[in-house]
């Protein structure tokens, strides 16, 4: 009966984290021109079956197979049910094959918004398979596979590195590759508005992608457990802390609360809680939320003012400086919670070495991420081509 009642809860997480491409779908279309609606839909739709499938003929296998020196899983390609797995034994193959599949689709449809007005439909298709082949179950190998980062302590409980630092660097690369929209910056550095066309749209879809926030991280207990509302509490506070720093320091700069940028508050509340939701107290909660509206409202000004990466929806500031910090505040808030195990962070006496050790993951993780999503964008851009309305120039420049 036990078992029944954790399948039951695992796939209800499952389906929950499938319906964030909806969320992610609908939030990227409301921050965009009309014009671009169908492009926007169309990649969220091909993220989820083109991963889903690679995912499971390869991808399953490099996260979750036997592994190579922690490096790789060498195993468990074509039908990874015949994987001797414990969660196999606990809930059911199919059941944790489908949990994994449906946080790699999360991970590549990060990148579509960052992408967005200027990508060529069949170069972001090839981006699609990429990541889902290789890029995001190899880091996840390290991380929730058995690979060298969990053999070190680092703690990813639900994905802000696993999955949003991974799909936040690799929209930064993919965007710094496309270079700006054209119509964006002027040539004296200055940067022109290109607003979305449906603030609604984008507010129900960050409305869903709250929700299913719900089945993200309670439902990486892969159990259903009493803790799991300990955890639904500290995903929670952290988004309303995100939400709330965001509106008043749009409020201070701007006169009056920015609406978009309210969102992405509750968005960076959201990815910063995901690494340490389970270990952390519900007032740590709420500061690491803070923190992170704090920096997607700064975040986002410096990239797209200072550094002149065209992200049309926040994406690199949500995901990406969101994803580390999270990651890090494990280091930092760890304390005695009901799904913690005694792991102390250096404010709570543990001293610095889980800060060093959560320092170290990102390290590497941006390294992997970064090097693999660069390389394989420059060659798209040299063959296939991967942008089009584009001004041309580099985000640099």
């Amino acid at each position: 009966m036990e078992q029944l009642i954790n399948i039951v809860w695992v796939f209800l997480g499952a389906v929950m984290v499938m319906l964030m491409q909806a969320g992610f779908a609908i939030l990227e279309a409301g921050l965009t021109r009309q014009k671009n609606c169908n492009n926007v839909l169309m990649k969220n739709i091909m993220d989820f079956a083109i991963g889903s499938i690679i995912f499971l003929v390869v991808g399953f296998g490099l996260m979750f197979g036997e592994s190579l020196g922690g490096i790789v899983g060498i195993t468990g390609f074509i039908d990874p049910t015949t994987l001797n797995l414990s969660q196999f034994e606990a809930l059911s193959p199919t059941v944790f094959i489908f949990f994994q599949t449906v946080f790699c689709a999360t991970a590549a449809t990060i990148v579509s918004g960052a992408m967005a007005e200027r990508t060529k439909f069949s170069s972001y298709l090839i981006y699609t398979l990429v990541i889902s082949l290789v890029i995001y179950p190899i880091s996840g190998h390290w991380i929730w596979g058995g690979g060298f980062l969990s053999k070190i302590g680092f703690i990813d409980y639900a994905g802000s590195t696993a999955v949003h630092s991974v799909g936040g660097w690799a929209a930064l690369m993919g965007a710094v590759v496309l270079g700006p929209r054209m119509g964006k910056y002027n040539r004296d550095g200055s940067t022109n508005a290109i607003p979305g066309h449906n603030i609604m749209m984008a507010t129900l879809g960050v409305f869903i992608l709250w929700f299913c926030w719900f089945g993200f991280n309670p439902g990486s207990s892969l159990e259903a457990a009493g803790y799991i509302g300990h955890i639904a509490m500290t995903t929670n506070l952290s988004a309303c802390a995100g939400a709330l720093v965001a509106m008043f320091l749009t409020w201070k700069k701007y006169g009056k609360p920015d609406v978009s940028m309210t969102l992405n508050g509750i968005l960076a509340g959201l990815v910063a809680i995901t690494a340490g939701c389970h270990i952390v107290s519900l007032y740590g909660a709420i500061a690491i939320g803070a923190v992170g509206g704090i920096l997607v409202v700064y975040g986002c000004e410096i990239l797209d003012q200072k550094l002149h990466v065209d992200d049309p929806v926040g994406a690199v500031g949500v995901h990406c400086l969101n994803g580390v910090w999270g990651t890090l505040a494990v280091g930092l808030f760890a304390c005695n919670t009901p799904a913690s195990e005694g792991t102390l962070g250096l404010f709570f006496g543990g001293g610095t070495a889980l800060l060093i050790t959560q320092l170290i993951g990102v390290i590497i993780v941006a390294v992997w991420v970064c090097s693999m999503s660069f390389i394989m964008f420059t060659l798209i851009k040299k063959t296939v081509r991967v942008a089009s309305n584009t001004s041309g120039r580099t985000c640099w420049s």
